[in-house]
């Protein structure tokens, strides 16, 4: 077959839609694909509990795609397949978040009585929780700095100017619902009812004789937290039960997604010559498979992928490039510093990356050009982008 019936078959089977990269419109700065994670310290008036729980970026989205792997390449590729991969390219259904029952606990309050419950600790701009209440007695529920908390509990005459974020007052039920500022932030349940024991608390602060009553005023005024067998080793005047369900913003459905990755193809730095490079060797591994390709040079360049049968050719006919390059849709021309992406198929089969200065450019002496490509391969789960495909 000729080279130049290969290039028109070839031509008319190409599914490539290159552009040079920017930003889609509306896309946000900072998109992740799951609420941050949090770390979870119980403070020792609480019960210990064996997993965390979640808080959700005020930014993030109810749902997602592909995962996207990239640790190694700049951010300008991260958002690059964000814009263009997509569940719904691929035939695949997009991941579903919702709230699910996470930690739980139960306490036993007597009047004026704090428990402090979990301690969040928020990346970024900060989260949002969520806590189902449940209490036999009124409460006030609030969230509090985490070192606010640690000394209060030192100095209980100072729990009364607590900063308090998200209160709410006369609680018997209730899911609490709260954006977490990014820093540690404490849960606090306080009992409502005042206290007939003057000596722990005087009006919600202030311990009248610190000497023998601090004990008191941190071990009994401060919740004590119910074991399987029933409350702790102490007597409560008037108890006031409370649960507490804590909530985790986690996926709910088709949370198994392809994970893509950038994996490098290309990357050279050579001295100018007039001689068409040809670099080969890639072949896609799913529909849709984007390449990035980022050229910088001194002159103008002609920058393209084609199939690899057709390059391979054209060191032997370079008067062929022309003709080749009619009509495929993967190509820049006269470019010295740009990144553009092409996407390709299966049934486009091996492709190889050309790059050679345009015709009758005077070339400086001693001069380099760089040339890098990186394309975006499954690297896990990638059955299911064949199922996608199949549908």
């Amino acid at each position: 077959m000729s080279l130049d019936s290969t290039i028109a078959q070839r031509a008319n089977r190409r599914q490539a839609n290159p552009a040079p990269w920017q930003e889609p419109p509306g896309m946000p700065k900072d998109l992740p694909l799951a609420g941050p994670r949090l770390t979870v310290r119980l403070d020792r008036y609480s019960k210990g509990t064996s997993s965390c729980g979640d808080l959700v970026s005020p930014d993030v989205k109810r749902s997602n795609s592909i995962t996207m792997k990239n640790t190694t390449i700049p951010g300008v590729l991260g958002i690059l397949l964000m814009g263009a991969l997509s569940g719904a390219a691929y035939g695949q259904q997009q991941r579903v978040f919702n709230w699910l029952p996470g930690n739980d606990e139960s306490v036993r309050l007597d009047p004026a009585n704090y428990h402090s419950g979990l301690t969040y600790h928020p990346m970024g701009n900060g989260g949002n929780i969520q806590v189902d209440i449940r209490a036999e007695k009124p409460v006030t529920i609030f969230l509090t700095g985490a070192e606010e908390w640690k000394a209060a509990v030192q100095h209980p005459e100072a729990i009364a100017n607590l900063r308090q974020v998200c209160a709410h007052e006369h609680v018997v039920e209730t899911r609490f619902a709260c954006f977490v500022p990014p820093e540690a932030m404490t849960l606090i349940i306080r009992d409502e009812r005042n206290s007939s024991d003057a000596a722990v608390f005087a009006g919600l602060g202030a311990v009248l004789d610190p000497h023998n009553k601090m004990e008191r005023a941190v071990g009994v005024g401060i919740a004590t937290v119910m074991t399987g067998q029933g409350s702790a080793m102490r007597r409560f005047d008037s108890p006031n039960d409370v649960h507490i369900q804590y909530f985790r913003w986690d996926c709910v459905e088709n949370c198994i997604q392809p994970e893509l990755q950038w994996t490098a193809q290309v990357k050279e730095k050579y001295e100018l010559t007039s001689f068409l490079k040809v670099y080969g060797g890639f072949t896609p591994d799913h529909d849709g498979e984007q390449v990035s390709i980022k050229i910088k040079s001194p002159v103008p360049m002609v920058v393209a992928m084609l199939p690899s049968q057709i390059a391979d050719q054209l060191h032997a006919r370079p008067e062929a490039l022309e003709t080749a390059l009619e009509k495929n849709s993967c190509q820049q021309r006269g470019v010295q510093s740009l990144q553009f992406a092409c996407t390709f198929n299966l049934g486009d089969g091996p492709q190889s990356l050309i790059v050679v200065p345009e015709e009758g450019t005077r070339l400086p002496n001693h001069k380099k050009a760089e040339i890098e490509m990186q394309a975006a391969k499954c690297v896990a789960n990638c059955n299911l982008l064949e199922a996608g495909d199949k549908r």
